[in-house]
Order: C-alpha cells, then structure tokens, then sequence
C-alpha cells in the first residue's frame, strides 16, 4: 500500500517507521528539515515541503497513493488546511489527526470519518493499564464491549472451556487462548526456544494450562466482574 503520512513528529514518525516495518511504501512529509532528516535513513521517500502549498504536491505520487494521514500535531489550521487539499483527491482514504473538539467538528463537516486522537488513546491505553493492571492488553469496541487479554487464573488448570461455564457465570466469551509453546530450531532439533503462539479460535473440548492468557470478550462490566470474582491479577503487580 502507498501510504501519506504529513506530519513527521513524535507520531507521526513512528507511523511511517512502523507502517515500513510492515511492507508499506510510505512517503513521509513535513515541512521541517530536521524532522526530515531524522528519518531519511529509514523510510525511502521523506521530503521536506509545506503541506499547505496545493502546488507542491506536484512532486508526490499522490494519484497512486491508497491512504493519506494528516498527523500533524502542533497546528491545527496547518492541519485543516491539509486536510482539505487532501480531500479533492478522490482516490485517497484520508485519516486525519484531531487536536480538539472544535477540530473534530471542522473534520466532521468536512465528511473525514476516520479521525483519532494519539494522546487520548495513549491515554486511555495507560488509564486501562493502571485501573486495571490484571489485563494485559485492553481494546474498547465500542461504549459496551471490550475485548480483554488477561492471564488464565490457576483453578482453571486442566478444565475444559466448557467445565468453566464463562457465559452461563460471567457473560463473556473465551474467543481464543495465547499459550506458551517449545519450537525445534530449524536445524537444531536438540534445542528448543520458548514462544507464545495463539492456539486458534477455543471450543468445548479445549482444556486450559498453566501460564495460558485468555483473550475473553464481553461487555466492560462483565470483564471485570470474571477478574474480580476469579482474583486475577497481573504479575508484575505485588501487593
């Protein structure tokens, strides 16, 4: 995928490293040299310009590109403005980064529905992590249902899904289970390396072990009511 990224900053730059990472071809853009030249040696194509100026995007392939993301994080009119150039190219899906409500409003009126907010993300990510430190990763689906990874407590060693009754006691679902495996080195089948691997989607029959995380989804409540009546609680945290 041909990937747009304007705004080369703290998030911006890690998208455009990541999104390389995983095969993308990522052009990055921002109007500072230094911010550019922090990445030239990463990404294949970083070019310093002023995404505000309609004439300079002459020198971009933006007619080929699938996916245009506005994370400019430090000018809300320079982003608005970007965002509006952006939307007379047909082709490209625009996500554009909001820093305010009233920036939500103006991205909302202009028809871009894909808007999201790094730092209140970020910010969510960590209050889920401290509020509730038995989850190892939190993701919110919507203002009822959330998808939870939490380590599989001990009295559930050696019971199969179906013994545990989650949706009959709890209302959740066991979706699949991340389990700690032993894998022969390639050519070295004397040695094994320890991995996680997830086993698949679970049914009746599958049994849980020791040290497996569960992945449960259910409405936010539930979830907590299963971590709180099962006592599960992360590792790393000693009380």
């Amino acid at each position: 995928m041909k990937i747009i990224i304007i705004g080369l900053g703290n998030f911006g730059r890690s998208l455009a490293l990541n999104l390389t990472e995983n095969g993308h071809e990522v052009f990055g853009i921002d109007n500072k040299m230094e911010k550019v030249n922090l990445l030239k040696d990463h990404i294949e194509n970083v070019i310093c310009m002023d995404a505000n100026n309609e004439e300079a995007y002459k020198i971009i392939p933006i007619q080929q590109a699938n996916l245009g993301i506005v994370a400019i994080g430090e000018n809300e009119g320079s982003s608005i403005v970007t965002t509006a150039i952006l939307k007379k190219y047909q082709n490209l899906r625009i996500i554009s980064r909001s820093l305010s409500q009233i920036h939500d409003t103006i991205l909302n009126a202009m028809g871009i529905n894909e808007i999201i907010h790094p730092e209140q993300d970020a910010a969510f990510r960590l209050t889920q992590q401290i509020s509730f430190n038995y989850t190892l990763n939190y993701f919110k689906i919507d203002n009822q249902y959330s998808i939870a990874e939490v380590f599989s407590p001990s009295s559930f060693n050696g019971k199969s899904v179906q013994m545990l009754q989650l949706m009959q006691k709890y209302s959740i679902l066991l979706i699949t289970i991340i389990r700690n495996v032993k894998l022969n080195l390639l050519f070295n089948k004397q040695n094994k390396i320890d991995t996680q691997q997830v086993i698949g989607l679970v049914n009746e029959k599958t049994v849980l072990q020791n040290g497996d995380i569960l992945t449960i989804f259910g409405k936010k409540q539930s979830i907590i009511h299963f971590i709180k009546q099962e006592n599960i609680i992360h590792p790393s945290y000693s009380y």
